[in-house]
């Protein structure tokens, strides 16, 4: 027979036993985990202790790797020339504090100033002039529709500035020996008004200082205004503007009986609007200037793109001073002076922007008469004066100096 009471005590004492040594396993748990703990603080301690001692040898070394340099300064140098040196250091320190101070005081527009210098003011005018794409380029058309009163109005403002220009005091032409040095001179001039709008050099035959920035503006000027993209190109629209230009377009104009005639040749009806301004403004001038009158506005421009080329390196300044010099013997036979050749200018100027359909033509002639009043009468401290100080060759033509 089974003995309950007997069963239970042995579960029991096997309970008791199981708890005890669980407890026992707890103990031993907690003791390994103290020591453990105990020998974690140690290694850190001793790890701490090891790094000082190791800082510590490293500045010991560092020290005594000064003191030798400074040793082997004083063989070569002397004391004297060591303490110099540290003071010298410390300046140059307080220095470098200081301009960092001032630089971080003078904004984006200061430190361009204070990097380029008075170039900056150079690139400033020159990227303004750029953009505004003065340059009578080729490219026409726009969306000024016709409208009779507005022409008509820019009939009296050219008068206007012609006239304005007509009174102003220039010297009496001369005429230049062969071989006259002048004869370069005079070419480069020829470039002038656009030389001036862009605030340009006149006194040699670079246009700018040679820096990144102004050969890549002037570069994208010539590609996008002209469709000039290179040597050929060039020397191809400079040969267009000297045999043809607007001289002959005009000429085209005064003779055709009506606008029709001439728009036959051409598609669009925009094409055909500036077609018909182009034949009114031939029209209404005719019996004043003839065709000839506009050697001055298509010899400045060529002589601008001879200047840009030589500039960009597309033609070497032999051959940029051999254009200059046929462009000099073609105005001086058509123009007597340089007012005349400022009248031409502002005469093609108008032609130009009427074909074009540019509704701000009025401004553009201001701009125009503007320049040339500072060639003809500015000061040569302030960079302007340029014609005034150059006679304009006689008329009669001088053989090829050299």
């Amino acid at each position: 027979m089974i003995d309950m009471d007997e069963i239970m005590k042995r579960a029991q004492a096997a309970t008791d036993r199981a708890s005890r040594q669980l407890n026992e396993n707890i103990e031993k748990g907690k003791k390994i985990a103290e020591q453990m703990q105990a020998n974690t603080e140690q290694a850190e301690a001793e790890g701490a202790t090891w790094q000082a001692q190791s800082a510590a040898r490293a500045a010991e070394q560092t020290a005594s790797g000064q003191q030798r340099q400074v040793e082997i300064l004083g063989q070569l140098f002397g004391s004297e020339a060591v303490s110099q040196m540290a003071a010298n250091e410390a300046i140059l320190q307080r220095m470098v504090d200081e301009k960092v101070d001032e630089t971080a005081a003078l904004g984006v527009e200061g430190m361009m100033d204070r990097l380029f210098g008075e170039d900056m003011g150079v690139i400033a005018a020159a990227l303004e002039t750029l953009a505004m794409e003065e340059d009578g380029g080729e490219n026409e058309g726009g969306d000024w529709e016709l409208d009779l009163a507005l022409e008509q109005k820019l009939y009296e403002v050219l008068d206007e500035k012609m006239a304005q220009i007509e009174a102003l005091p220039e010297p009496e032409p001369i005429p230049y020996a062969k071989g006259d040095p002048r004869w370069t001179h005079f070419g480069i001039l020829l470039s002038g008004i656009i030389s001036n709008l862009n605030d340009h050099q006149l006194d040699g035959m670079d246009v700018e200082e040679h820096i990144p920035v102004m050969e890549q503006q002037i570069a994208s000027l010539v590609r996008r205004s002209w469709g000039v993209n290179g040597r050929g190109e060039l020397l191809d629209t400079i040969r267009h503007l000297t045999r043809e230009g607007y001289a002959l377009r005009y000429r085209l104009y005064c003779g055709a009986q009506s606008p029709e005639i001439l728009q036959e040749e051409v598609d669009g009806e925009e094409e055909r609007m500036s077609v018909a301004r182009g034949w009114r403004f031939a029209q209404h001038y005719q019996t004043r200037f003839g065709p000839g009158f506009l050697t001055g506005w298509d010899v400045g421009r060529a002589a601008m793109l001879a200047r840009w080329g030589c500039y960009l390196g597309w033609i070497t300044e032999g051959e940029a001073t051999g254009i200059l010099w046929e462009l000099s013997q073609r105005v001086v036979e058509e123009l007597h002076g340089w007012r005349e050749f400022a009248q031409s200018y502002l005469f093609g100027g108008l032609l130009w922007k009427l074909l074009c359909g540019d509704a701000d033509a009025e401004n553009y002639l201001g701009l125009l008469a503007d320049a040339a009043i500072d060639l003809l009468t500015g000061k040569a401290e302030e960079g302007e004066g340029q014609w005034g100080d150059c006679p304009w060759p006689g008329a009669r033509k001088i053989g090829f100096a050299g």
